[in-house]
Order: structure tokens, then C-alpha cells, then sequence
């Protein structure tokens, strides 16, 4: 078995380098830092929209949360949310060595931030994630309460992933796997799933799998001509009116 830690490179590609704020988007911001169950300080955006819907944001596992700002500041002009955007264990400010352990850590905080510090209902908050941070949102809805689960761009476990990209690693059994296809199907809310047709990280084969895991309510919006890490910019207006009517008509409190 390969040890967790070597997964840096491999699964996790963290940037320690900030590359802007909200504030270059005009956006009102509070810098936010929070720890984790074991001790790790984390470092997040809380950017408010008084009256919008709560969106905590999981991304991927590439780069850190300064690469999202023109994605956060679409949605927080388009579709009107407020959104609680963090950096897991030694991505962007945070501090620590990054884990699959610590990354389920770190979404567990940033939901105890949301409900404990900030003193937001947990049946308010969307959970939204990308690529990596689907699975730990996934895993997340099943233990809180929560308003909405959006997957985009969503893999379907652990082991899939690593005949993709790692075939050197076929006996490959991590201690703590992601798995949404075998997690998706007991989640509590309503669940949207985004995937572009022409991803070419994680293909959207994978995306409708999960799709098809999930129960009732849900949603699938496949975006032709997107890729991995593009999707909002091939989506364009129709993608924020997707998020927004999804949000609108299944977004009732879990």
C-alpha cells in the first residue's frame, strides 16, 4: 500500500501562492482563518451577499482558492450568493501537510465555520464542489444538514481514477478512499450534477454514473465543447441560469 503522504504530486497539486483577492473583482470579502479537528490553521474567503444563498465551496486539487476569483465573482454577480470559499491543508495560507485524511478534515471545518462561528443554519448552506472536492462534499451531505448538493465535474472513486492515471498503481488501496458513486445514492438533498461533454480529466462518463447513483430530486446539465476547467466560460449566461433555477426550485433545507 503507498502511504498517504506520497500522493502530493499524484493526486494532490497544491500552489502556496496567491495570485489575488476578491477585492481585485470588486467583491467585499473578509479574510477568514479556522482549524481544523486536528489543530491544522486554514485559510478561507467569506464573501457576503446579505439575503443570498450560502454557498461553501470545495475545489479541486490543483492550485488554491486566488485561482477561482473570476468563476466566485460571476457567481456572486449572477446568480447572487454569498459564498465561504477555503483552501485545504498547505494550499494557498493554509497551513499543514496535505492527506486524504486532512482533506475530510478540512471540509468538516469549514461547515463548523459556517454553523459554529458564523451561526448560519446548516439547512442554508449549498455545498458545491469541483473535480477532488466533489468527494468530500459527497461524503459531507451524508453526515450534516445541508440545502443542496452540486457536483461538478464529479469522478466516480478512488480506484477508477487510479486505472486512469496510475496504472503503476494497480494494487493501489488507499486507507481513506474518495467514492462519491458509492456514497451518492444516500444523499440526503437534492443533488445537480455539471459535467462537460469534453472533459479531459475526468470524463463525463464518469459524471453521468454518478448521476445516475444519485435519488431524486436531481438534475443533470451536460455543457457541450467544455472541458475540465472550463465550464462556467463555455457555459456562459446559460450556466449561471442553470445554477440559479436549480437553486431556486430544489433548494428547500435538508
Amino acid at each position: 500500500m503507498i502511504p498517504e503522504f506520497s500522493e502530493k504530486g499524484i493526486v494532490f497539486f497544491p500552489d502556496p501562492y496567491l495570485v489575488g483577492t476578491p477585492a481585485d473583482y470588486g467583491l467585499p470579502y473578509e479574510e477568514v482563518y479556522f482549524k481544523s479537528a486536528d489543530g491544522v490553521k486554514l485559510h478561507g474567503w467569506w464573501v457576503p451577499q446579505p439575503g443570498g444563498p450560502v454557498l461553501l465551496w470545495f475545489h479541486g486539487n490543483a492550485g488554491n482558492i486566488s485561482h477561482r476569483l473570476e468563476n466566485l465573482a460571476l457567481l456572486w454577480k449572477l446568480v447572487g450568493l454569498q459564498v465561504f470559499i477555503f483552501d485545504y491543508r498547505e494550499y494557498g495560507k493554509s497551513a499543514g501537510h496535505i492527506t486524504r485524511e486532512g482533506t475530510f478534515l478540512d471540509a468538516a471545518a469549514a461547515y463548523q465555520y459556517l454553523t459554529a462561528i458564523r451561526g448560519l443554519p446548516g439547512g442554508e448552506i449549498i455545498l458545491f464542489e469541483r473535480s477532488l472536492g466533489t468527494a468530500l462534499a459527497t461524503d459531507l451531505a451524508l453526515k450534516v444538514r445541508s440545502r443542496a448538493l452540486i457536483l461538478e465535474s464529479p469522478f466516480t472513486n478512488s480506484k477508477e481514477m487510479a486505472r486512469l492515471y496510475a496504472p503503476f498503481m494497480f494494487d493501489w488501496r488507499p486507507s481513506v478512499p474518495y467514492d462519491n458513486l458509492g456514497k451518492i445514492g444516500r444523499s440526503p438533498v437534492p443533488v445537480m450534477v455539471i459535467h462537460g461533454e469534453n472533459d479531459e480529466i475526468i470524463p463525463v462518463d464518469m459524471g453521468k454514473r454518478v448521476f445516475a447513483a444519485a435519488p431524486e430530486p436531481k438534475e443533470l446539465y451536460l455543457i457541450p465543447g467544455a472541458h475540465h476547467n472550463d465550464t462556467y466560460m463555455v457555459g456562459g449566461e446559460a450556466y449561471f441560469e442553470r445554477l440559479k433555477s436549480f437553486i431556486e426550485r430544489f433548494g428547500g433545507g435538508g
